[in-house]
């Protein structure tokens, strides 16, 4: 198997200057961008079938294309990485951003040029102080080789780069409440339309993209759409960071062809539950997405197959593993607790229901559940549903409690009739 995004980064995550990154052929790919048309290297996108790996997994390549171009599209264009990498169980961007950063910075020149943006920020989560140090450290290399700056790479394509760290909530993982607390605003939710890609950053038009996405953009130019689609199992293209935790032999993280199954994942990489445990469920892709359960392992891990034959999500492609000593009542409890104190506010359903579900949730861990609790929670499930919200929080928040109710009924009912948690 190609690694591609990993090849170069060590065990030990030491970080990788300039020079070192120039030695593995770093920037030629950005050289080559830059003498092509933006118009060829969006197709070339569009080709490779890069699908965004922040959770959506829209097309990127079509994504670019909805941004204005031509001599009478409005300036400044943006270009924005998504690096507030704050869904629960997910450490893929930390892994590039600390161990290749100049990855992380020619992917964005490539895709800067791709929509002529004359911008671009780097959005990142305030607690990766590591990451915070390495791309500072790496953007003022780039700027001093010029990869950065005024007429770049030799050209007349000009591009400013910033690194910019956030106040770390949860909502900034939505692209338009990132632009918002990137204006300096509450990380609320905007109405759509209109979109980022024509309204976005201070009204202009905005592409935002998460980190791992960036990562391969150079990677297609340099070696072509087709290269990149033969790393997959899947007609998704590419290769894919997977990354599992819990109580397995081996939490990690490994860059794997796309389309890997949950099983080998989980049992050859991971290496399987810890000694006398079992396994009885996962999480895909970080905390909002649903569980798979045994009958799902042998899923290929793309955006198309969990989705249709295990109803949920790839999300971030980081697992979350429950084992058998582990109450799946108290692991929801948890998670509703999380999102409802993340909860922007801004509309009904998330910021009451989902404090209702951590209540109605407490309360069964405390021995307190009633019968009438269940079909409360599967209210709670639906009116938190997509369409009912402005954005994707509540939606993908009660994802994990609506496919737990399925699975793990029984867990539920005897801590009801027991009026206590058995895990206790």
């Amino acid at each position: 198997m190609e690694r591609v995004l990993t090849k170069h980064i060590k065990p030990d995550l030491a970080f990788r200057d300039v020079s070192a990154y120039e030695g593995t052929g770093g920037y030629q790919a950005a050289s080559k961008a830059l003498r092509l048309s933006p118009d060829e290297i969006t197709e070339m996108v569009k080709k490779a079938n890069l699908r965004g790996r922040g959770g959506a997994g829209f097309l990127t390549g079509l994504k670019w294309s909805f941004v204005p171009m031509g001599e009478d599209a409005p300036h400044p264009k943006y270009l924005v990485a998504n690096a507030d990498e704050m869904e629960p169980g997910t450490f893929k961007d930390r892994l590039l951003m600390e161990g290749d950063p100049h990855q992380l910075i020619e992917g964005m020149i490539v895709a800067a040029y791709a929509i002529q943006a004359d911008v671009a920020y780097i959005f990142l989560r305030g607690e990766y102080k590591l990451s915070a140090e390495r791309l500072e450290r790496a953007l003022a290399e780039a700027y001093d080789r010029h990869y950065l700056g005024k007429k770049i790479l030799g050209t007349e394509y000009n591009l400013e780069m910033y690194l910019h760290t956030s106040a770390g909530r949860y909502m900034c993982g939505d692209e338009t409440g990132l632009l918002n607390a990137l204006e300096g605003k509450r990380a609320n939710p905007r109405s759509k339309p209109p979109y980022p890609q024509t309204s976005g950053l201070w009204g202009k038009p905005t592409i935002v993209q998460n980190v791992e996405t960036l990562c391969n953009v150079h990677h297609i130019v340099e070696r072509g759409p087709e290269w990149f689609r033969s790393l997959s199992y899947t007609e998704d293209g590419g290769t894919k960071l997977y990354g599992v935790s819990g109580k397995v032999r081996r939490p990690g993280l490994w860059e794997l062809p796309m389309g890997t199954t949950a099983r080998e994942i989980l049992e050859e990489h991971a290496g399987g539950m810890r000694e006398g445990l079992k396994f009885r469920g996962l999480l895909p892709g970080g905390a909002s997405t649903e569980f798979m359960v045994e009958e799902h392992l042998d899923l290929r891990m793309d955006f198309h197959e969990p989705q249709k034959k295990g109803g949920s999500r790839l999300g971030t492609g980081t697992m979350i593993v429950l084992d058998d000593q582990n109450c799946p009542v108290g692991m929801l409890k948890n998670l509703e607790h999380f999102f409802a104190q993340e909860s922007c506010g801004w509309c009904t359903p998330c910021w009451s229901g989902l404090s209702w579900a951590e209540r109605i949730l407490g309360a069964m861990e405390e021995g307190e559940g009633e019968p009438a609790d269940l079909q409360q929670l599967a209210s709670l499930c639906k009116l938190c549903a997509s369409g009912n919200t402005f954005c994707a929080l509540a939606p993908g928040a009660i994802e994990p409690l609506q496919s737990g109710l399925k699975y793990f009924a029984d867990d539920f009912e005897r801590h009801i009739r027991e009026k206590r948690c058995p895990w206790r």
